[in-house]
């Protein structure tokens, strides 16, 4: 039976039903969760250490009432960032390479920045569609123009998370298909094929950490021009 390359990203079942839920629950279940004791363990004192690390990296330009999006900004990095890993290990789904989960994640969060723009400084974010000093025939264009930039905001967060990781993915499945073929016909391309795919298999994690940490500091930056 001859399977076509993108039958990896269709979403699993099981006895007809969707796995989608569990591949997004799963990730919480794996991380470590604080405890009562005075001394945490290793992963856990790692864990909130590399938290901390990123909040005050992130929150660092935002002015203060935007400090208030930490928790959501620290969870949503942890989850995308488990979620992109996760993917990569055998037999798995990455439910991140579907466009309407990455959608589901950009949209809402991306109106609640405008919506706190626009009822905490409605004058400033309204400002933003027009640069000062244009010229009064190229008003209505560039407005326009900006509005359309604006929209496409969420649309360009979910397309970018989605299409790297696709991309990813497909490429070392090309290359792990063209290994066990060449494995009996040619054993010495064999093996330059199996360190190419090892090295692209390190590039992915290095992908899934950076576009990750992309998409919550485009939040961020879009927070930040509304608080």
């Amino acid at each position: 039976m001859v399977t076509s390359f993108f039958d990896q990203f269709s979403s699993p079942l099981f006895m007809g039903i969707p796995l989608m839920a569990l591949a997004l629950l799963l990730p919480w279940i794996l991380l470590p969760t604080p405890s009562s004791r005075w001394l945490n363990n290793r992963l856990l004192t790692l864990q909130n250490w590399f938290l901390g690390m990123f909040t005050r990296q992130l929150l660092l330009p935002i002015n203060h009432p935007g400090h208030k999006w930490a928790l959501i900004l620290a969870s949503l990095m942890i989850f995308l960032l488990s979620l992109n890993l996760l993917g990569l290990l055998p037999y798995t789904f990455t439910p991140t390479t579907q466009l309407s989960i990455n959608l589901g994640f950009a949209v809402p969060l991306w109106l609640a920045t405008v919506l706190i723009g626009l009822r905490n400084q409605p004058n400033l974010s309204l400002a933003h569609l027009l640069p000062e000093g244009t010229p009064l025939l190229l008003i209505p264009i560039l407005i326009i123009i900006e509005t359309i930039s604006l929209m496409i905001r969420p649309l360009a967060l979910g397309v970018r998370l989605t299409a790297n990781l696709t991309a990813g993915h497909l490429l070392i499945q090309l290359i792990s298909t063209g290994l066990f073929v060449l494995l009996s016909l040619q054993p010495a391309v064999a093996i330059l094929t199996g360190a190419l795919l090892l090295m692209l298999s390190l590039l992915e994690v290095a992908v899934a950490i950076i576009q990750a940490y992309v998409f919550v500091l485009l939040l961020s930056l879009y927070l930040q021009e509304n608080v």
